[in-house]
């Protein structure tokens, strides 16, 4: 019997649980953050609508039990929060410190797709970033905040709703927005908002759709069990200073989150997406023993169970595919659990990459990759047929909310031309996570005893625990947990305020925002609401609360120099917007390291990649015009450690003779700053450098910004480059960036 290549897509639907637990006057008033509420009107019902048009494709939905609770609380208006409140505020009566929060935070969401297409918004947007949230204070009219706050509500909407007859007198409309427009428009998102679970109800009902759940507020089980289970990828962690060990909470979190969803979707689930496909086999029993039938996890989690290495060729496509495209079973005391391993790379473009590219191009290529995998699994059969003989599961399991604000119309035309794509291609199928297993149920065993104990970053769970801050989160944690097991009469059905706030204390949210790793604008009020939770446990209690739960965990400041954060995806116009570089590596050169450096012309460079480029961005000091008041050449050198392959000096006159600009390079990257042109170069022979052909983007206006393609580089994934800055003139060196180091940069 011959088979298509079988695909099963999984979108995570998730935020944290930004319910407050200080008690507020009105009942409504108790919500931190609004991040429930706008991407629940730009990508939940979207998403699924959307496929909806494709009836011959199924996927696969995740929906966090602590999101659909607080989706619920915004459609009954229980969830009034800071940003809702200043909106269904007359503008006469907002307060100057009001006035600065709007200022301040009524700009949060992508400049490219979400702000620049409205002209009121960018327009609003621009005098903010131009003179300053002072000048605005000073200079806004009134009819200018109503605006604002009109827009960052009415731009969140997905634009496949913008043919809904309100929605579009107020696209046209433009400004001069009231209160009344602004009520109107917060009543459109409840709209939309109560439609989610009941189109997602519906799907399922009709087979197209599958939805899967995470347990209760999205915690990482293995860490429940266990802290010491951060030692098992990575020996030498620092562990916080008490072991929590409360492994009987991870049925409660399973049970609740199986109730909910019997209750909202009036069947039972099969499938289990454990939080940050975070897995080990101590979580294995409780998960079997509720009823679950499969759990996702990582291509990094399989590597690590089976000892194998996931290579990929130079295209990124798996050298072994038939050990990640399948189905295994997982064996346990208490029944079977099957567990799909998704395609880390193939999720990751979505996520990450494919918002910057051309949406045909980007679904193209996104075909093109499945195309090859079932090429390759047929090219491997011993018998050389030229049909799949074997049915192989292809997973790609992701965010379903975040990446879509990078991509243009939140991702609809993309996903229209992947969706047609693949309606039209016999070869490839979409199935449901559990109509896959119920034809084709796993063959291959994994003993449980054998599963690995990780995520899907890295395999390991470095990104909850280990960091001080995350460690000092965990000590904090477990002292609560405690008091509540000193209170047995409180149960979950007499104290059930106890129980919720330990639940939400437990969520891993928290513990990924601590410490270095990851950062946002909200840092500080994620610190604050985990310690509200752990609070809530002991008011609940009645209890004291500890001094050490009033005070934030770490300090929250702006950072100077850091690794990169995550892929970034600038626009290469040499505007250098701060959004497109928010998790960049940063480097201060000039101004910022003692008088040494204060000569320089560059004062800062930023650094990142994607799966397309490397990224380099150099901010130029005040009053610097590149090219006339410092040297007209940025020369970029890099090389690529561990590899053998020639390499040659730098080609300048006057160089001095010490550490790294003595060393030798592969690559190198001359943008001449008065042209705005480029020359290309690899080392050849006998310290020689030869021309090479490159589609590098360079952008100069207000910074320099560039991008060099990783295809010009001719070079594999995961290999890692050692950059350095070098600007010259007439062929003769001038200074260097940064001092006496190399920027270290990883292909993905």
């Amino acid at each position: 019997m011959s088979h298509p290549l079988y695909v099963a897509f999984i979108w995570h639907q998730h935020q944290p649980l930004y319910k407050s637990r200080v008690s507020a006057s009105t009942a409504a008033a108790q919500y931190r953050l609004p991040w429930v509420r706008l991407h629940g009107v730009k990508d939940y019902l979207d998403l699924v609508l959307l496929l909806a048009k494709y009836p011959k494709l199924h996927q696969t939905v995740n929906l966090v039990p602590s999101l659909i609770l607080q989706i619920e609380d915004c459609i009954a208006d229980r969830a009034l929060d800071p940003y809702l409140a200043v909106t269904l505020k007359p503008a006469e009566t907002l307060k100057i410190e009001e006035q600065e929060f709007i200022l301040e935070h009524f700009f949060d969401a992508n400049y490219h797709t979400l702000i620049q297409p409205h002209p009121r918004y960018a327009q609003l947007y621009t005098q903010r970033q131009e003179k300053g949230i002072q000048w605005c204070l000073t200079n806004w009219k009134l009819q200018d905040f109503s605006d604002l706050l009109a827009w960052h509500n009415l731009a969140w909407i997905d634009p496949m709703f913008w043919d809904d007859p309100e929605i579009a007198g107020w696209l046209k409309q433009g400004q001069n927005f009231s209160l009344v427009d602004r009520k109107n428009i917060y009543s459109k998102q409840k709209e939309i908002l109560a439609r989610i679970i009941p189109q997602h109800r519906k799907m399922q009902a009709e087979g197209q759709l599958e939805v899967s759940t995470t347990p209760y507020t999205h915690p990482i089980l293995p860490l429940l069990a266990d802290t010491n289970g951060g030692r098992i990828a990575i020996p030498n962690m620092t562990l916080p200073q008490h072991r929590f060990q409360w492994e009987e909470d991870i049925p409660r979190h399973l049970r609740k989150a199986w109730e909910m969803y019997e209750d909202r979707f009036d069947c039972q689930p099969r499938g289990l997406w454990p939080s940050e496909q975070a897995v080990s086999p101590e979580i294995l029993p409780y998960i079997a023993k509720q009823g679950f039938k499969w759990i996702v996890s990582d291509e990094a989690v399989l590597g690590w169970t089976i000892k194998h290495f996931f290579n990929r060729d130079a295209a990124g496509n798996v050298g072994e595919p038939e050990l990640l495209y399948r189905p295994y079973r997982l064996e346990t005391p208490d029944g079977d659990l099957a567990i799909v391993f998704r395609d880390h790379r193939l999720s990751d473009l979505i996520g990450f990459t494919y918002g910057s590219m051309e949406p045909k191009k980007a679904a193209s290529d996104l075909v093109g990759h499945l195309e090859a995998i079932g090429k390759t699994l047929k090219h491997r059969q011993s018998d050389g047929q030229t049909a799949l003989e074997n049915p192989w599961l292809v997973t790609i399991a992701l965010d379903g909310e975040n990446c879509w604000e990078f991509y243009p119309q939140d991702g609809k035309p993309f996903l229209e031309s992947l969706y047609q794509t693949l309606s039209d291609n016999p070869d490839i199928k979409l199935v449901t996570v559990s109509e896959f297993l119920d034809k084709f149920p796993a063959t291959e065993t994994i003993p449980a005893a054998q599963l690995h104990t990780g995520s899907w970053v890295d395999g390991s769970l470095t990104t909850w625990i280990g960091d001080p801050a995350k460690n000092r989160a965990w000590d904090i944690l477990g002292p609560a947990r405690q008091m509540l097991a000193n209170h047995p009469e409180a149960t979950e059905e007499s104290n059930p305020e106890a129980w919720e706030a330990l639940y939400a204390a437990e969520g891993s949210d928290w513990f990924w925002w601590f410490g270095e790793g990851h950062t946002s604008n909200q840092d500080a009020m994620f610190d604050q609401l985990f310690r509200e939770h752990v609070a809530g446990i002991y008011e609940a209690l009645g209890e004291p609360v500890p001094p050490e739960v009033r005070r934030q965990v770490e300090v929250h400041e702006v950072q100077g120099d850091h690794q990169p954060l995550s892929f970034i995806h600038p626009v290469i116009d040499g505007i250098g917007n701060e959004q497109d570089w928010d998790k960049a590596g940063r480097i201060e050169v000039g101004g910022a390291r003692g008088t040494m450096h204060r000569s320089s012309a560059i004062q800062r460079l930023w650094y990142g990649v994607d799966h397309l480029n490397f990224y380099i961005r150099a901010d130029f000091n005040a009053g610097v015009r590149p090219g006339i008041d410092c040297p007209p050449e940025l020369n970029l050198f890099w090389f690529y450690p561990d590899r053998t392959m020639k390499n040659s000096v730098i080609p300048l006159s006057g160089l001095p003779d010490e550490a790294p600009l003595n060393y030798r390079f592969h690559h190198q990257l001359e943008i001449n700053l008065l042209t705005k042109s480029i020359a290309f170069h690899e080392a050849g022979e006998g310290d020689e450098w030869q021309p090479r052909l490159s589609r590098a983007q360079v952008g100069l206006d207000k910074c320099l910004e560039i991008a060099v393609p990783w295809a010009d580089l001719q070079i594999m994934p995961d290999w890692q480059m050692r950059l350095i800055a070098v600007l010259s003139e007439g062929e003769r060196y001038s200074t260097c960036m940064p001092e006496d180091a190399l920027i270290a940069i990883g292909m993905p």
